[in-house]
């Protein structure tokens, strides 16, 4: 089997069911228990004295996290939380609380750091690690940096140390919760070649089905699989990457520094709203999302000189609109005033399920003196009186 000359040793941190871990430092009293974290608020009825069961829950809301004894009934991060109810019925529902999340994310990171600084920033909850100049073995490297992720945050992750980040991805899955794997390629044969395709990073769910139907059910059997067949039945770039992957090769490099192509919030409604009926509800939802997608610019120094919005009908068809705008903005009004701008580009007739805006091509906030935009001559932004 192909080797390097001298392997790196990457690291893939992912946090264990993050989001629902963070609950659980609120609420300890909920261990050991089936909890579902999902949508902003819960419409589900909470008994005297207690939570609110997934049961009782009413709305299009998904589950953004569950506890692995919520995941043993099979629900799963972005299942609707009606579809999560009839698996788990008694498990319990909490609402999310995302600046809680930001702010555990970043103490995660920051106490990784200390020990080992070249991070690439993978999300919220997961990071590659290269640890291939920091001193120690490699399963004691493990748990320095699980200790200083319980240290600053009171929560456990796994670890998965390999050569490359497709190996190490992979092997931070195989001993969750708080577990710590260590890989050589020599370990290939045996702890990876067992596993479904599915467990590569990057074979997706109609990869794997189209290869199970070629009777390739097993990353063995991908390995074994001869190069130009893969090539000619997923094409030149995509059959070669399979079997690349399925032996443990990729030479990939850390990715350092990482800017943001764009940046979006969004929001599903628990009910269709009418762009005329419910106007006053739709205007207060989007200065909202303006207001939050705002703050989140604020926090990462960034101006948008593009600046788009989403919207989905009742029918489940989506339709997109983007403005360029003469200067970056930041500001939630001037969001706001861009996003009424492209909503007259759009028919307004039916009933939405679901509404977004997206800022885009985003430069640092000191690269240009900014200002606001306004798209009607200067007037200040009205919500959406003329749009819906």
């Amino acid at each position: 089997m192909e080797t390097p000359s001298s392997p790196r040793r990457i690291a893939h941190l992912d946090m264990d069911a993050f989001f629902a871990s963070v609950e659980l430092l609120e609420h300890p009293e909920l261990k050991g228990l089936p909890v579902v974290v999902g949508g902003r608020r819960s419409t589900a009825a909470s008994p005297e004295g207690g939570f609110p069961r997934l049961k009782d829950y009413v709305g299009r809301g998904v589950a953004t996290t569950a506890t692995y004894e919520a995941r043993a009934f099979g629900v799963r991060s972005g299942m609707g939380l009606m579809k999560a109810a009839a698996l788990a019925p008694e498990a319990i529902l909490l609402p999310a609380h995302f600046e809680a999340y930001v702010r555990m994310s970043r103490a995660f990171k920051a106490a990784v750091a200390e020990v080992a600084p070249q991070i690439e920033d993978r999300g919220i909850d997961e990071i590659y690690i290269d640890l291939t100049a920091v001193e120690g073995e490699s399963a004691e490297l493990a748990r320095r940096l699980k200790e200083a992720v319980r240290q600053a945050t009171g929560l456990t992750c796994s670890i998965g140390i390999t050569p490359n980040k497709l190996l190490s991805k992979i092997a931070s899955e195989l001993q969750k919760p708080d577990g710590l794997t260590t890989l050589g390629f020599e370990d290939i044969p045996a702890r990876i070649w067992p596993l479904p395709c599915s467990a590569i990073n990057g074979i997706g769910p109609k990869a794997t089905s189209k290869l199970a139907g070629f009777g390739l059910q097993t990353i063995g059997e991908l390995a074994r699989a001869d190069p130009a067949w893969l090539v000619e039945h997923f094409g030149r770039s995509y059959g070669a990457w399979l079997h690349e992957a399925a032996h443990g090769r990729d030479d990939r490099p850390l990715v350092l520094v990482r800017e943001p192509k764009s940046i979006s919030r969004e929001t599903t409604f628990e009910r269709d709203l009418h762009p005329r009926q419910d106007r006053e509800e739709l205007s207060r939802i989007l200065l909202d999302l303006c207001q939050r997608l705002a703050g989140d610019l604020a926090r990462k120094g960034w101006r948008a000189q593009n600046v788009g919005i989403k919207l989905r009908f009742e029918d489940f068809s989506t339709v997109t609109r983007d403005l360029t705008l003469p200067r970056p903005v930041a500001d939630p009004t001037s969001l706001l005033e861009a996003a009424r701008s492209n909503l007259r580009r759009v028919p307004l007739d039916r009933k939405l399920r679901l509404l977004g805006i997206r800022a885009a091509r985003l430069v640092e906030a000191g690269q240009d003196p900014g200002g606001a935009f306004h798209g009607d001559g200067g007037h200040a932004p009205r919500l959406f009186e003329d749009e819906f």
